[in-house]
């Protein structure tokens, strides 16, 4: 687990798959479960705010943005409350929003070029690439992976390179763009000569 302070009433979590497995979230019927849900997040909030030093108290604004490849990434906000409550107790208002983009992290470009050509052959042209604190990153949206099988894709991803927790925002704005839409099309018609 990963926990980052944003400001003085706000901060974040990541939780990747392996953090949610040795936390007993391993099935799809374990979500469904809202007690097991509930002390997932009262575990995670109350952990952040003891590393953080962060006093809890009144409403906290939860948003739970799930990533489909890296994990989970909850920020919390701290509300300024009205009410008059108990010092113990403490609201939660949930977000859940779901992430349907991919984003892997290389250390080289050269693992670039060696994933292209399996991505290539499953069938996948799109993609963008960027180069962002000295690694490359890989971001494939939606539209780039929809006649896939999303398992397969990420163990052929996992292979080459590893998920990333940072969003397609921050990629966009502060990353350099090697490749801005169709990477894996591009590379292979650049170093492989298959664009005839």
């Amino acid at each position: 687990m990963r926990i980052e302070r944003l400001s003085s009433n706000q901060f974040s979590i990541f939780l990747t798959f392996d953090d949610l497995i040795e936390r007993g979230f391993i099935t799809n019927n374990t979500w469904k479960d809202i007690t097991s849900i509930q002390h997932l997040f009262s575990d995670m909030v109350y952990e952040a705010s003891d590393e953080l030093g962060i006093e809890l108290e009144g409403t906290l604004q939860v948003h739970v943005y799930l990533m489909q490849a890296q994990g989970l990434h909850v920020t919390v906000t701290l509300l300024q409350s009205v009410h008059d409550w108990n010092d113990d107790y403490i609201q939660m208002n949930v977000t859940l929003d779901e992430s349907k983009e991919m984003i892997f992290s290389f250390a080289d470009f050269e693992h670039i070029l060696q994933l292209s050509c399996k991505l290539s052959a499953m069938n996948i042209t799109g993609g963008q690439i960027y180069y962002f604190e000295g690694e490359y990153y890989m971001l494939l949206e939606e539209e780039d992976i929809l006649n896939c099988n999303q398992e397969d894709l990420i163990a052929v991803m996992s292979e080459y390179s590893c998920p990333s927790i940072i969003t397609s925002h921050r990629l966009k704005e502060y990353g350099k763009p090697i490749f801005s839409s169709q990477a894996i099309m591009k590379i292979d018609e650049i170093f492989f000569n298959n664009g005839n």
